[in-house]
């Protein structure tokens, strides 16, 4: 059995249908799916040690299977910038997370490093009760809010329409380059597209995923935030 239908099988067996992102992330990197390099740390010298390791600045954020929405919980403090500010927000984060929950479990604190800013896609997959798993593509933050610019497509999908996805949106022109700003690294996008589309197949179980947001650069990809809800 493989990483991913041993985490999957085991959130099951717990009763959970969101994965903690932990999982998500692990199962991500199971399928060549680029994210920000993290630890779980359970305590504030364990998260001061992981940090270290993983350079400066660092994000953490609350690991919980209570807590869905970590932001609204006080459960992120990003750009920390050296061991003292990361063991205060651990304190810090866990303190939030019992006040929001006093019931809630706590798998721990996520450690991960601080991608630099760039160009935000989001990347997602969800399973229609009609045509099963289907994908979906467009800009990140403000654009899939307000504009709701996005592409989609039924997996299984090929190079060519992950290619199709990207040249789709009606912002593709942002990602071609503008002004002061380079074009982005187009090949990493749909090899993280194809690797999406054979994750959803290969675990039908999966009912929703969404990498959100992925920041592409000149070169590469990677997905800050992932998300698993399951069947």
């Amino acid at each position: 059995m493989n990483e991913t239908a041993k985490i999957i099988s085991q959130a099951q067996n717990e009763g959970r249908k969101a994965l903690l992102e932990t999982e998500a992330k692990t199962i991500c990197t199971e399928y060549s799916i680029p994210v920000t390099r993290f630890k779980l740390a359970k305590n504030a010298g364990e998260a001061a040690d992981f940090a270290e390791q993983l350079g400066y600045p660092v994000v953490l954020k609350i690991v919980s299977p209570d807590i869905i929405h970590k932001s609204d919980a006080g459960g992120v403090i990003v750009n920390l910038k050296n061991k003292t500010e990361v063991q205060s927000a651990c304190v810090k984060i866990l303190e939030n997370a019992k006040k929001y929950k006093a019931t809630a479990e706590i798998a721990g604190v996520l450690v991960q490093e601080m991608a630099p800013q760039s160009t935000e896609v989001i990347i997602g997959a969800i399973k229609d009760p009609q045509f099963g798993q289907t994908l979906m593509f467009g800009l990140g933050g403000v654009f899939v809010e307000i504009l709701k610019d996005v592409t989609f497509r039924i997996a299984p999908i090929t190079r060519e329409d992950a290619l199709e996805m990207v040249t789709g949106i009606r912002a593709y022109p942002l990602l071609k380059g503008y002004r002061n700003t380079p074009p982005v690294d187009v090949e990493a996008i749909v090899d993280t597209l194809v690797n999406t589309s054979r994750l959803v197949m290969d675990n039908p179980q999966i009912k929703e995923l969404d990498l959100n947001p992925v920041l592409v650069y000149e070169k590469g990809a990677k997905t800050v935030d992932a998300r698993i809800i399951l069947e």
